[in-house]
């Protein structure tokens, strides 16, 4: 069996850290999806825009080769620290296909514009479904050790400090960072196993996440349950910046917004 691509994904998330754990969880992630030229699909598309939602079926391309017979699900039941890969919803899959259920906006051309998607930048698709309410929503059905998560999310805050520089990075091109922390912080935020993170010893409950070579500056409140995410700096030194190599190709961006350096 060979599948070839009807079209790509295109957002503003570019690395797998920056992909919410479900599509229904990105509120505020949307998108385009491409479908490629000269085959037509301007008729294949034809009646759909009358769905407020979609099943969009495509390829996790940027895991390798490998697949994991177990996993460890982000919120953990008692008793689930692993769970079989064919009871979770996890990328690393025999076959890397992956399914989300994405609420369209519009069509126009080849081009679908949708809003709470999971998916990455340049994600292969390879198959677009109407989503039937009828047919496709089983409210009731058991879900099996998911009913029994303790799923609590912290609410994840940005200082205007931090949405400042991190508005300034979105707007030289630079990553979402926002979106990011939101994604990163909401659950377990010290945990080092899925993220890095580190804590600051001499501040109790703070701590700083790296993305590539930004380091974000947070605070965990328990009392409250939240994250105040402070501030921005560079991971790299003034004179590493000074420095021709660039492998992360992001010097310019560290240089451009004149981020505190590391020392």
């Amino acid at each position: 069996m060979q599948f070839s691509p009807i079209g790509f994904f295109r957002g503003k998330a570019f690395r797998k850290y920056d992909a919410p754990r479900q599509a229904v969880y990105a509120h505020e992630v949307s998108g385009v999806v491409e479908l490629l030229p000269g085959q037509n699909y301007e008729q294949a598309l034809r009646d759909l825009d009358g769905f407020e939602r979609i099943w969009i079926v495509f390829v996790f391309d940027r895991n390798g080769s490998h697949w994991r017979t177990t996993t460890r699900p982000p919120i953990e039941a008692p008793g689930h620290r692993r769970v079989g890969t064919f009871a979770s919803r996890s990328p690393y899959r025999p076959n890397p296909i992956g399914l989300s259920c994405v609420r369209l906006v519009g069509i126009k051309g080849r081009r679908l514009f949708i809003e709470e998607s999971d998916l990455l930048d340049g994600t292969p698709v390879l198959d677009i479904k109407p989503y039937l309410p009828a047919a496709d929503s089983f409210p009731h059905a058991r879900a099996g050790w998911v009913e029994e998560q303790q799923a609590n999310p912290y609410a994840v805050e940005c200082s205007p400090r931090f949405s400042e520089s991190a508005g300034q990075l979105l707007a030289l091109g630079g990553p979402d960072l926002v979106g990011t922390v939101r994604t990163q912080l909401a659950y377990h935020p010290f945990d080092g196993s899925r993220k890095r993170v580190a804590p600051i010893p001499e501040e109790p409950g703070a701590g700083i996440l790296s993305i590539r070579m930004f380091r974000i500056r947070f605070q965990v409140d328990e009392a409250s349950h939240t994250v105040c995410v402070r501030s921005l700096a560079s991971g790299y030194s003034a004179d590493e910046l000074l420095e021709p190599d660039d492998p992360y190709n992001d010097k310019e961006l560290h240089r451009r917004l004149q981020l505190p350096t590391r020392s």
